[in-house]
C-alpha cells in the first residue's frame, strides 16, 4: 500500500508539535480546536460563546485549505461538562445545517488547557471541485 501524501494547513504554532490541519487526499483532518479568535487569543464565557469561537476556529482551518464547513464529514466534540450538551447542541445546529447527516461523537473530557470544548473534524473536500 503506497502511503498518501500530507500537506499541514496552516501555520504551526511553535508552541505546539502540530499543524492546525492535515491535507491526505481529499480528506482534511482538522486538529482539536478550542474557543481561540483569529489572533489566537483564549475565548472565555458561556458554552455557546466558545462553542461558536471553536466553530469559527475550525472554519478558518478549513477555508485555509480552500473548504468550508459544508464539506465536514465527521465532528467530534470535547465537552469540559455534558451538561451543557443541549446548549452547544444548539449552537452547532446554526453552524451545520443537517447535523443528522454527520458522523459525530460527544464525550465529556477536560482538555489540557482551560476550555469547556474542543472539538476537531475531518471534512471531504476534493482538491478539483474547490
Amino acid at each position: 500500500m503506497t502511503k498518501a501524501k500530507r500537506y499541514p494547513i496552516g501555520a504551526k504554532n511553535p508552541n505546539l508539535p502540530f499543524h492546525p490541519g492535515v491535507r491526505v487526499g481529499d480528506l482534511i483532518f482538522v486538529s482539536g480546536q478550542v474557543a481561540k479568535d483569529a489572533d489566537g487569543n483564549m475565548i472565555h464565557g458561556t458554552i455557546e460563546d466558545e462553542t461558536r469561537a471553536t466553530i469559527l476556529a475550525i472554519e478558518r482551518v478549513l477555508k485555509a485549505d480552500g473548504a468550508s464547513l459544508d464539506d465536514v464529514v465527521r465532528v467530534c466534540t470535547y465537552l469540559e461538562d455534558t451538561r451543557d450538551f443541549g446548549r452547544y447542541n444548539k449552537v452547532f445546529g446554526e453552524y451545520f445545517k443537517n447535523p443528522a447527516g454527520l458522523a459525530r461523537t460527544t464525550v465529556e473530557a477536560r482538555a489540557v488547557i482551560s476550555t469547556k470544548i474542543e472539538m476537531d473534524a475531518i471534512a471531504y473536500c476534493p482538491k478539483d471541485d474547490k
